[in-house]
This record gives structure tokens, C-alpha cells and sequence, in this order.
């Protein structure tokens, strides 16, 4: 008995020797070899930091599973082929040209382009085959061929598209497709992983895996369309020429951008890829899809940064270093009508922050004209609040249908010119006003068998080339907002006409 008890008290002996050793040389090793975090945080050290425990429920970025999420995704995504039959080079004539040359075009020899074919990926939505892309992937294109992950192949038909989104609405005949369900592109997180995926260089199913950079980010595009609306998704997902139009999606497959956009000074991916977000595409294909058009509320004010506007508007007692400062209104602003004022910091639209003027676009371009939000606001210091209706470009608050068109506001018919009358003419474009009814055309003066050539600086062959420079001023996406047309009568008189669409 007396050996074991020995025994239990030379063990005993051991564990509190072992003990005591440790606390002391932990003790010599926190006082006279501080690690960082120890040195970060005490009250005597170089920095002041609350101490903060690990968080266990997070999950290693190693541990990251995106084989859902691609396998999703790819099954969605499909391969656009874009081509723009030949046509006459904008400089090539078959002879001279006086009224031509007077508007800044020379004449030259005769030569024939070949088809413009272009590539780009786009992202079913419905199962009966309606596909999201970016304008800029189908504009002027002539035929479009869509090529699904399956390898079949549809022609498409473009449903509409809003250039100051960069987003476009296509339609092929099929069922049962795979689509990609919507996420909420508001709850990414910086930090949060996300696959981007589409045909760079038409190599099919590409999936590349980044982290969101940033939100809210607007870019240099070399547009200068003032109704651009920029407010991005930035991530370091590989996107490349051919990825426009496809998907971002997050970890459990949910559509949360179109790929748009990349930053580089070679044309191929530098690190960083943009992307619109899913709650800005979303709400405009619906619109093009039930309109015919984008329904764009108005809040009727010219922003820039509080920063910004200290300068612009000399004014040093705007307190605010984030949100969007009100520096100037629309001419029917329903913005100032509810009492906002030039130098106002808007920081939030229903509740949701605002930190930047982009970030403000983006969240207005969530509504349709007649909509009420709640606007918070900073002024001078003190926080206001304020309901606004939102209107549409043109002061209203009705929807825009595909009935209030170009040909309607301008009461007038067009035809092309025929070979006869270029002839004739010594031409070899424009349009001739063959019908006038009442509208802006009979407003301005112009009169039957007026001859149009010229329209704001663009050349005018065909009732479609006017109808589209209209119809984006209408719907709010050009910075222009009138015609400047040249044209003559048959009996030789030239002729300017100032026409104001604002009205």
C-alpha cells in the first residue's frame, strides 16, 4: 500500500512541477517576446483593439464547394454568335455627292464590307426560352444564333434592349430549359466568393472563381450618355473577351450579375471583371419582356459626392463624407417638388444606404414611374426624411408602352428614298416625309417631300435609322433631348429644323 500511494504522489509531484514550469515559461514569453496580436491589443501598446474571439462558424476558403454552383450554372449559359450582314462602308460612294459633301461626307470608291460577326455568352431565365445578355452583345446585329451547353442551336430574336444598362432581352423557341434562378444581388458581401461563367474566346462552359472586389463601382466605358447607369459588381473572377452577357453567379447557383465589363489597358482580363447587378438586369428585362421598354423612374436630380459638391457648390457646411449630393435638378423634379434642396446628402432610398451617387442610380432604377419611396437625407447636420413619387422621362407617372412610339410623337411617315429619286436628286441616301398628321414634325414647320439626311450629326438612309435616335431619346437613354435635322426640298432649298422632345 505504501508503495502505491509513492507512486500516486511522484506522479502528483511530476504534473504540478510540469504545471509551474509552463505558467513560467509562457510568462517569460509574453513579457519579453510579445507576439503581435498581444502587442495590437494592449491598452499600453502601440494600438488600442477589443479582443476578439475566432469565429468558429466560419468556413475556410479551402473548404468552399462550387461544384453545385457550376454545374448550375454552365447547364444555363449559352454561346451567342452575333453577324452583321455586309453592307456599304460609310465612306464608299458610287458617285458625288453635293449635299453630302456640304454635310461633311466626301465621296470614294465603291467597296464592300464583309459580315461583322461577333461572340459573347447570355444566361436562360425561363424555361420557354427567354435569355438574358448585354446590349452590346446583340446591337446592330442582323442575325443571332444561340448555341445551348446541350449543342443545340436556335436563331434568336431580340425582345428589346436598354443601352444605359447594357442589357438586352432575347427570345428562342424552345421548352424545358435550364435556367438559372435569380439571387439578390443587395445581401453580397465584400469577400464573398463568386463563379463567373461564359465562353471567353468561344472556349464553351468556362468557369472562372473570384472574391466581390467591390460594389456599387462605376468605371470609365468612353460613353457619354449622362443616363449611363454604372453601379457594379467588381470581382477578380477571370472574365475575358466572350464572357459578356454570362453569369455570376454565388455558391448556391443564384443569379446575382451579368458579366459586362473588364479593366484593362490590353483589351484581355487584368484582375478586375464588372458586372451589373442582377436587381438593376433583372428589373429591366422584366420591363422589356411586359412594355416593350424600360419603365425608368426619374428622381429628377444631378448628383455628384459630397466631396465633390463642397467644391461645385462652395458650400463648406455639408457635413457628409458618403451618400449623394444634390447639386442640381431635372426641370420637372419631383425630388425638389417634395422639398429636397440643392446641397441635400441622400443617404438611404426605403431604408437601404446609399454611400455613393452610382449606388444611388441603382437603387432608384429598382422602380417604375409612379412609385413612392422614402428618401433619408442629410442637410447641413440634421437628418431629414422625405416621400417621393417617382416620374418617367417625361414627367409623368403612366407606364411607357410599346404604343407611344417614335412614329406617334413625331406624326409623320417616312419612306426611303427610291433609286429613281437619288437619281434625280444627286443622292444616294435619306428619307422622304411622304405623310404628316399631327405631332412634332407638323410643329416644326417641316412639310411633304421634305428629304431628311441629317439628324443630330448621324447619317439618315432608312425610316428605321430616325425611328431608333428617337425612340432613345424617349426612353431616356441618349444625352439629347431634340433633333437637329438637315435635309432640302425637291426643288433644291436646304433646311435646319430644331425639334424639342422634351415637351
Amino acid at each position: 500500500m505504501k508503495t502505491m500511494w509513492k507512486k500516486v504522489s511522484v506522479v502528483v509531484l511530476v504534473a504540478v512541477i510540469s504545471f509551474v514550469t509552463s505558467i513560467g515559461v509562457v510568462t517569460y514569453i509574453v513579457k519579453h517576446n510579445k507576439g503581435i496580436q498581444v502587442a495590437l491589443i494592449e491598452k499600453d501598446g502601440s494600438f488600442d483593439q477589443p479582443v476578439r474571439l475566432t469565429n468558429y462558424a466560419s468556413v475556410a476558403a479551402e473548404n468552399t464547394d462550387f461544384t453545385y454552383a457550376a454545374e448550375q450554372a454552365v447547364q444555363a449559359v449559352v454561346h451567342i454568335k452575333s453577324v452583321a450582314q455586309s453592307q456599304w462602308a460609310k465612306d464608299d460612294r458610287r458617285y458625288f455627292d453635293p449635299f453630302e459633301y456640304f454635310f461633311g461626307f466626301r465621296g470614294g470608291a465603291p467597296r464592300q464590307q464583309q459580315p461583322r460577326v461577333g461572340f459573347g455568352s447570355g444566361v436562360i431565365i425561363s424555361t420557354d426560352g427567354y435569355i438574358i445578355t448585354n446590349n452590346h452583345v446583340v446591337e446592330s446585329a442582323d442575325e443571332l444564333e444561340v448555341t445551348l451547353n446541350d449543342n443545340r442551336e436556335f436563331r434568336a430574336k431580340i425582345i428589346g434592349a436598354d443601352p444605359s444598362t447594357d442589357i438586352a432581352l432575347l427570345k428562342i423557341e424552345a421548352t424545358d430549359l435550364h435556367t438559372l434562378p435569380f439571387g439578390d444581388s443587395e445581401q453580397l458581401k465584400i469577400g464573398e466568393w463568386v463563379l463567373a461563367v461564359g465562353n471567353p474566346f468561344s472556349f464553351k462552359s468556362t468557369v472562372t472563381a473570384g472574391i466581390v472586389s467591390a460594389k456599387g463601382r462605376s468605371i470609365m466605358t468612353g460613353e457619354s450618355d449622362r443616363n449611363k447607369i454604372e453601379s457594379f459588381i467588381q470581382t477578380d473572377a477571370a472574365v475575358n473577351p466572350g464572357n459578356s452577357g454570362g453569369a455570376l453567379v454565388n455558391t448556391k447557383g443564384e443569379l446575382v450579375g451579368i458579366n459586362t465589363a473588364i479593366y484593362s489597358e490590353t483589351g484581355n482580363f487584368a484582375g478586375y471583371s464588372f458586372a451589373v447587378p442582377i436587381s438593376i438586369a433583372g428589373k429591366v428585362v422584366a420591363d422589356l419582356k411586359q412594355y416593350g421598354t424600360v419603365q425608368r423612374a426619374q428622381l429628377g436630380v444631378m448628383m455628384t459626392s459630397p466631396q465633390a459638391a463642397k467644391i461645385e457648390l462652395k458650400d463648406d457646411k455639408i457635413k457628409m463624407l458618403e451618400g449623394a449630393c444634390v447639386v442640381d435638378f431635372a426641370e420637372r423634379s419631383p425630388a425638389r417638388e417634395a422639398g429636397i434642396e440643392t446641397g441635400d446628402v441622400i443617404t438611404a432610398v426605403n431604408d437601404i444606404k446609399v454611400k455613393s451617387p452610382s449606388a444611388l442610380q441603382e437603387q432608384i432604377n429598382k422602380y417604375r414611374p409612379g412609385d413612392k419611396v422614402k428618401i433619408e437625407l442629410d442637410r447641413y447636420g440634421t437628418r431629414k426624411v422625405f416621400t417621393v413619387e417617382l416620374r418617367n422621362v417625361r414627367g409623368g407617372t403612366e407606364m411607357i408602352g410599346k404604343t407611344d412610339d417614335s412614329g406617334e410623337t413625331l406624326g409623320a411617315a417616312f419612306r426611303e428614298l427610291t433609286a429613281e429619286q437619288k437619281r434625280a436628286y444627286g443622292v444616294s441616301y435619306g428619307i422622304e416625309v411622304n405623310g404628316i398628321s399631327k405631332g412634332k414634325i407638323q410643329d416644326a414647320g417641316i412639310r411633304k417631300g421634305f428629304v431628311i439626311m441629317i439628324v443630330n450629326d448621324q447619317k439618315i438612309e432608312t425610316p428605321d435609322d430616325l425611328y431608333k435616335i428617337v425612340d432613345k431619346i424617349l426612353k431616356g437613354a441618349s444625352e439629347e433631348q431634340g433633333l437637329f435635322i438637315k435635309g432640302f426640298y425637291p426643288n433644291g432649298a436646304t433646311r435646319h429644323y430644331a425639334i424639342d422632345l422634351t415637351e
